[in-house]
């Protein structure tokens, strides 16, 4: 099933599986299939790499994937910046919950070279508002700055792409 709609003067579609069905892709596409190529489109998929995940992906002009840094997020963003690089997009990293692990996924990106755009702390205050299904930037403000932030340097990246499609 696909349904479109609006939500606060943004309108979005979105495709439904009946419990039991194997297949995503065909529903992701026809979903997909709904964009308007003129605007700016968000795609929002689940973690990993499988088949639905790369179907969303694929034929974007920016990846954003978020990680925490702890060793499985460190293994899960190793596979989906492989991926990534296979369909040949550019891709930045959200470091959600910063503050735990060892620095090995900051590192990892830094050796990649896959800009760290945007850090969340590890905070209770956060998982309070989202446990409430309150959106971060309305429960805490003060953390617009720096998701209006994250989307100019995306909308920079897609630009001078766009601008030499050879890079």
């Amino acid at each position: 099933m696909i349904e479109t709609g609006d939500a606060g003067g943004v309108a979005f579609g979105h495709g439904k599986l009946s419990i039991g069905q194997a297949m995503a892709p065909p529903v992701i596409r026809k979903v997909k299939g709904l964009i308007n190529r003129e605007s700016v489109v968000i795609i929002d998929a689940s973690p990993g790499t499988s088949c639905p995940v790369v179907e969303a992906i694929k034929e974007s002009d920016f990846c954003l994937l978020v990680t925490e840094p702890t060793p499985f997020g460190l293994n899960d963003l190793m596979l989906a910046v492989e991926t990534v690089r296979q369909l040949g997009l550019p891709c930045g990293i959200v470091l959600n919950r910063a503050g735990v692990g060892d620095g090995k996924t900051e590192e990892y990106c830094c050796k990649e070279n896959i800009p760290i755009m945007l850090t969340i702390p590890l905070d209770t205050n956060i998982a309070s508002f989202y446990s409430q299904g309150v959106p971060l930037v309305e429960g805490m403000p003060e953390y617009k700055k720096g998701f209006v932030e994250l989307y100019e340097k995306i909308e920079e990246v897609v630009n001078e792409r766009s601008a030499h499609p050879q890079r």
